[in-house]
């Protein structure tokens, strides 16, 4: 496919507008509008805009139908994006160009259209504005400002094809496209409702009247203000120049983005040097502050331009890249603060630079406006994000005059360096993606359950709908279906669902785990009290279970719901496993671990504890069929020292356990060696025991590469853990532990940073070390019963049913695949139940629940604010019943959805895609929609320069399509081919012809 955008004539553009608004109540896939306070506006360059928010110059204000789009959902202030005279196909941008996962990352600088065709696209925009701010009267159709930006040099900016684009954006009067959209809009007089020829008349053809000097890094100072001069002195127009984060120093910036977890961030003096610097910054804008009084002009600058890093994780094609976002906000506002001390808070301020709804309010009430977004519109929600702003902008008095509030200013700059939504988590993500590809048809799916989510299957949105609505038995009912040990898990699942979550690119991911055990708390009682015993199944085989743990506690209830006789062994005194005998009383009470027990009881499960099952021909001969291993990871790695020894975390977890953590034998000065999730146990029982001084956790990384999950990483730290990062225990002698220094190398194949050995070392005070470096599987039993391992020394068996070479001989658990997650335990513990008997499983999806489409799109792009609070399963986006990511993310609009039979269905629209790659970022599935999603292409050179499934309309009255599936390309028509095409991609094709004309018309 190519990359080249095809801009939409703009009577095609008010067609599309128009029948979508008729058919669906949309426009360009926005949902809800925005209808400005018809009371409340701001002055700014001698104009006036409703609310002083909107797009920056960026993808978002790259062709027509954007602007449009942000408009709709209540922008009013607009930052077209910057011209310059390499433009078009000399541009030359890196496909893709655009990574906004968490911060932003870009490699594009200015409209990849040609100059006269930028301009053409501004044109057409401000012109619909006019339109449908009338006709649906959303406000004053002189409410809204369009702001140019151009760059980089003076030589540039004179030439002839930027010069005539700012005087035509200043007066648009006789060029063709102001005709061609005066044409347009009488053509379709008879399908306005507000609008006549007098109106027509009465649009202004000023365009703009401001203008943003964006300028390369190393622009030269005197450059700066020669171009800032001609812009006043000779252009006449308000002006705002564009500052750098590099005005605060290299010192300042590295140690701000480290301070905040963005220690990965490569950027080295060099621009710093070679860019702007502040003491040649002051005195030069105020000499342009003190031009433009003297011409009654506005003017100001612009925070802050993006800020230039290497490319050094693939993170995009190229080598350099500029960096956007919330990680950008705190230089930002630490650029405001020092320019606006400069000027005593007289200096306006545009800003840009990690704005979003949590912190929008503040930089207003601060004094600074306009105020642009771009990297929180790339994101799920995108346009529509644009709304709660407005809204909550529109709320607050407007300023009548340019006054920065220093103090407040200050605060928020405080604030930047303080809060958690600044900083990067101590874990750096894990791929939000789902293993599957993406289908054709029918792509909307729930990526917490898909592959990589949730091992089980669980229907995680179903549950929580019924716990947002107060159904907490219906809840409950939902999780036990699929999962036996509902308050385990929900108070120590590793919870994969969470890293899949879509609500993760708003405000964070749902506490699904805390959800589930929400749903256990208030309706155990009640779910046991309504619950029918099964029946056990005359002459049904029967199993033993060896190993009480979550393993085999899941294969019991699971085998026990079905009528089947189910036995579980399990030496020690009481069942759980590691959850009763090893995880700490603080972190899983013994009361939440019995009531999973209670349930397989209740279904029928049999329990033998205190002693070790017998034999596998014991088994036999006493009449179990089937046998099912659930044996625990219990045997411990040996850490090696040179002097002393260390003693075994599982021990010590176990003793401490069953001590209530009452005595300590283990001395002042307890230092855990790992870094997993049983170090972090094991260093938090040791700050938590009677005498101890300091409790230190000793590992070779840091935090970052530590393999623990995130949020006991955390826990440790508000436990207030000693972390010595970057350390290798060498020998104990004495009460100190020798360790080595090290440092971080290259990423390993896990994609961790690989420790290094420095030569240096370093003593840590010890009286007792405690290993935790990991657990392995004894395989020795399982050996001595005949069963065979693997290549990797793990239990070989059948992967889709667990049984061993023997038959009916089963291993679950940590015993197939090495220590594992208490999720993934239940998932082969179904496994394996499912291939004894038939386990009868409900499915609860949109059918069961009778889902409104329209309920689980109108949360789109709504933030959790003080002023919109929701509850966690509240927050639930419901992506089992709608998707539409792609939808939401594109700039250009270039995903629709195309409604088949009732059913929903992505189309993409080749001409309007420029491949910026952010639709792959956000779909779940492991696939771009951009290429992996039925394409419709608006012409058959494109249908050829493209590998696309998709197709081509030549002729609409006969339905004659040229058809791409798979390797097979033919021309057919739709009522009579025999092309091997599934029928809802015919559907699709028929539909679009039909229904969606508007999006074939140029």
């Amino acid at each position: 496919m190519s990359d080249v955008m095809h801009p939409i004539s703009v009577k095609a553009l008010l067609n599309w507008i128009l029948e979508e608004f008729k058919r669906e109540g949309t426009v360009f896939g926005v949902r809800r509008f925005f209808k400005a306070d018809p009371n409340k506006t701001m002055s700014l360059f001698g104009e006036q805009m409703e609310v002083p928010v909107g797009p920056a110059a960026g993808p978002h204000t790259q062709l027509a139908q954007n602007i449009v789009a942000a408009y709709l959902t209540g922008a009013r202030f607009f930052e077209l994006k910057t011209v310059q005279t390499i433009d078009g196909e000399n541009l030359n941008v890196s496909k893709p160009c655009i990574n906004a996962r968490d911060e932003g990352y870009n490699v594009e600088w200015s409209t990849e259209l040609t100059v006269p065709k930028a301009y053409e696209e501004y044109v057409k925009a401000w012109f619909i504005l006019k339109l449908l701010s009338r006709e649906f009267d959303l406000g004053s159709p002189d409410g809204f400002i369009f702001n140019m930006s151009v760059g980089y040099n003076l030589e540039g900016i004179k030439t002839p094809k930027i010069q005539n684009y700012i005087d035509q954006m200043q007066d648009a009067t006789n060029t063709p496209i102001w005709a061609e959209c005066l044409a347009a809009a009488r053509e379709m007089l008879p399908r306005f409702t507000r609008i006549d020829e007098d109106y027509l008349e009465q649009i202004s053809p000023h365009v703009s009247r401001s203008i943003t000097l964006s300028t390369m890094h190393g622009c030269p100072p005197k450059e700066i203000e020669r171009i800032a001069m001609h812009l006043l002195t000779e252009k006449y127009l308000n002006t705002f120049i564009k500052c750098n984060p590099t005005l605060l120093g290299y010192d300042y910036a590295r140690k701000t983005m480290d301070a905040l977890g963005y220690d990965y961030m490569d950027f080295d003096e060099e621009h710093f040097l070679a860019d702007l610097q502040y003491e040649d910054a002051v005195p030069m804008l105020k000499r342009l502050q003190g031009q433009a009084d003297h011409q009654h002009l506005n003017f100001g600058v612009k925070i802050t331009n993006t800020f230039p890093l290497g490319i050094k994780q693939n993170e995009l094609p190229g080598e350099e890249m500029y960096m956007s976002g919330r990680s950008l906000f705190p230089l930002s506002i630490a650029v405001a603060k020092k320019l606006s001390d400069a000027f005593h808070g007289k200096l306006q301020i545009s800003y840009c630079g990690g704005a979003d709804i949590f912190n929008i309010k503040d930089l207003f009430e601060a004094g600074i406006w306009p105020i642009t977004v771009a990297t929180v519109l790339l994101k799920p929600g995108s346009y529509q994000r644009i709304t709660q702003i407005a809204n909550l902008l529109s709320s607050l008095p407007y300023p009548t005059h340019v006054q920065v509030d220093l103090e407040k200013l200050s605060r928020l700059v405080a604030k930047a360096g303080q809060q958690a939504h600044y900083q990067k988590p101590i874990k750096l993500p894990i791929t939000p993606k789902i293993e599957e590809k993406l289908p054709l048809l029918d792509c909307y799916t729930a990526p917490c359950r898909g592959t990589g989510g949730c091992p089980i299957d669980q229907d995680v949105p179903a549950y929580l709908r019924y716990v947002s609505e107060g159904k907490y038995l219906d809840a409950l009912k939902v999780i036990v279906d699929r999962n036996p040990l509902p308050f385990i898990t929900g108070t120590i699942c590793a919870h994969p669902c969470q890293t899949k979550c879509t609500r993760q690119f708003y405000e964070g991911a749902i506490d699904i785990r805390g959800v589930k055990l929400e749903a256990a708390e208030h309706a155990y009682d009640e779910l046991i009290a309504t619950m029918e015993k099964p029946e056990r199944k005359a002459d049904a085989p029967k199993t033993a279970v060896v190993g009480g743990g979550p393993a085999g506690l899941s294969a019991a209830y699971l085998l026990a719901r079905e009528g089947m006789p189910v036995t579980v062994f399990e030496k020690a005194d009481k069942m759980g496993g590691v959850c009763s005998q090893v995880v700490p009383e603080f972190r899983i009470s013994m009361e939440s671990v019995q009531k999973d027990i209670d349930l397989a009881s209740f279904m029928g499960a049999e329990f033998k504890n205190g002693q070790s099952a017998p034999d596998l021909n014991q088994l036999h001969a006493q009449g179990y069929t089937n046998v099912i291993y659930a044996i625990g990871a219990w045997h411990h790695r040996n850490l090696k020292l040179t002097h002393g020894t260390a003693i075994n975390s599982l021990e010590f977890l176990k003793a401490t356990r069953n001590d209530d953590m009452q005595h300590n034998p283990y001395g002042e000065h307890i230092v855990v060696v790992g870094g997993g999730n049983t170090a972090m146990d094991c260093v938090r029982v040791a700050k938590r025991l009677p005498g101890v001084k300091k409790a230190s956790l000793v590992y070779r990384r840091n935090k970052r590469n530590m393999p623990a999950d995130e949020d006991e990483l955390y826990a440790a730290l508000d436990d207030g853990v000693d972390f010595l990062e970057l350390l290798s225990p060498v020998s104990l002698e004495n009460g100190q532990l020798t360790c080595e220094i090290m440092e971080l190398g290259e990423r390993d194949a896990s994609g961790r940073r690989k420790p290094m050995s420095t030569g240096k070392y370093t003593k840590v005070p010890a009286d007792t070390v405690v290993s935790a470096v990991g657990e392995s599987i004894d395989t020795r039993y399982y050996q001595h019963v005949g069963i065979q391992l693997d290549d990797r020394g793990l239990v070989a068996s059948n992967p889709q049913t667990l049984e061993t070479n023997l038959d009916h001989v089963y291993v679950i658990g940590d015993g197939n695949r090495g220590p594992a997650t208490i999720v993934e335990a239940i998932a082969d513990a179904t496994r394996a139940a499912k291939n004894i008997c038939a386990i009868h499983n409900e499915h609860y999806e949109q059918t069961n629940l009778n889902i409104d489409r329209a309920e689980p799109r109108s949360k789109r792009g709504i933030m959790v604010t003080p002023e919109t609070p929701m509850t966690q399963a509240g927050r639930c986006l419901e992506c089992s019943t709608i998707c539409e990511s792609c939808v939401d993310v594109c700039p250009n609009r270039a995903n629709i959805v195309v409604n088949v039979n009732g059913d929903p269905q992505i189309m993409h629209i080749d001409r309007m895609c420029n491949e910026c790659g952010n639709c792959e970022t956000f779909c779940p599935y492991s696939s771009a929609p951009y290429k992996d999603k039925f394409t419709l292409f608006n012409s058959e050179a494109d249908f050829y320069d493209s590998t696309n499934a998709g197709f081509f309309v030549k002729d609409a009255a006969n339905k004659e399509c040229l058809v791409r599936v798979g390797d097979v390309v033919e021309t057919i028509n739709l009522d009579e081919t025999t092309m091997d095409i599934p029928n809802g991609l015919l559907d699709m094709m028929d539909t679009v012809i039909d229904d969606y004309s508007y999006c074939l018309a140029d």
